[in-house]
């Protein structure tokens, strides 16, 4: 089985779409294909489904739900056409992909591929080059591991309680891998090709304080100091009037350092796993 959620949902068995077009079944399929190998509690799909307050049909809805599922299943197994719910003498067909186990289902991804479990190995590849101090193979996986995106995860799901979750979670490991990825970048002195996509990022996310920071820098180190500072400003004007906050100590430093612009600036790992700022000469 091969399964996309980062972007549109796609899920394949054997090379068939076993996607379906309505929207509540696709989205049993969609949180069940996050959670391929798992079992997903049926308190779980029920929340997905109908939030805090499900019908009272709603177990005998979700279990027509997964039946459809099983059906589009059945169709992209050898042999289909064979009865996607066999009796207790059957093979099992679909039910051992779409399996019912004691409090939930669970789908078996068979050994497939997962854009998403394909995502956190590159990254998770690239975060121990980094530590390692090898930042062109951390650019490199980081770069991977980004290029599996195509969207917002699950963008054509319409999205409940659980889901809206997983959306955020990955979105976050996403940006996280995005930063990590540009901070390589940095210190392999790729600042003026950075330069056009930190500006799209930094109005994105104009409250995102490490993109501003890599941003300044790479305008700093473009020969670009006005607007690195003026870069500083509108995020504090922001932070302010946003979130009533003023920018971080870190932030502040590097603000403080270009200002005085006697050094080359270079973002470096702490040992906390943070950023701190320090000459390179």
């Amino acid at each position: 089985m091969d399964i996309e959620v980062l972007g549109a949902l796609s899920v394949r068995e054997n090379g068939r779409s076993i996607t379906p077009t309505a929207p509540k079944p696709r989205q049993v399929l969609a949180l069940l294909a996050l959670h391929a190998d798992r079992m997903v509690p049926v308190s779980a799909l029920t929340e997905e489904l109908w939030g805090s307050a499900p019908p009272r049909s709603a177990r005998t809805t979700l279990q027509t739900y997964v039946l459809q599922l099983r059906e589009l299943i059945a169709a992209a197994l050898p042999g289909a056409g064979r009865d996607p719910h066999p009796g207790a003498g059957g093979s099992g067909g679909a039910k051992d992909v779409l399996v019912t186990m004691p409090g939930g289902y669970l789908l078996a991804g068979g050994g497939g591929r997962s854009d998403v479990r394909a995502f956190e190995q590159l990254a998770d590849a690239g975060y121990r080059a980094m530590d390692a101090g090898d930042c062109a193979g951390a650019a490199r996986r980081l770069r991977e591991a980004l290029a599996l995106w195509s969207g917002t995860a699950f963008a054509d799901v319409q999205a409940g309680p659980q889901l809206q979750m997983e959306i955020k979670r990955l979105d976050e490991s996403r940006l996280c891998a995005l930063d990590r990825r540009i901070e390589a970048d940095l210190r392999l002195g790729r600042h003026r090709e950075l330069l056009a996509e930190l500006t799209v990022l930094v109005n994105g996310y104009r409250t995102h304080e490490s993109l501003h920071a890599q941003y300044m820098l790479a305008l700093h180190r473009s020969g670009r100091r006005g607007e690195a500072l003026d870069a500083y400003q509108r995020l504090r004007t922001t932070l302010v009037q946003e979130l009533g906050l003023e920018p971080s100590a870190r932030l502040r430093r590097l603000q403080r350092s270009i200002l005085t612009a006697g050094h080359d600036l270079a973002l470096q790992a702490d040992g906390a796993g943070g950023q701190r700022l320090a000459p390179t000469g």
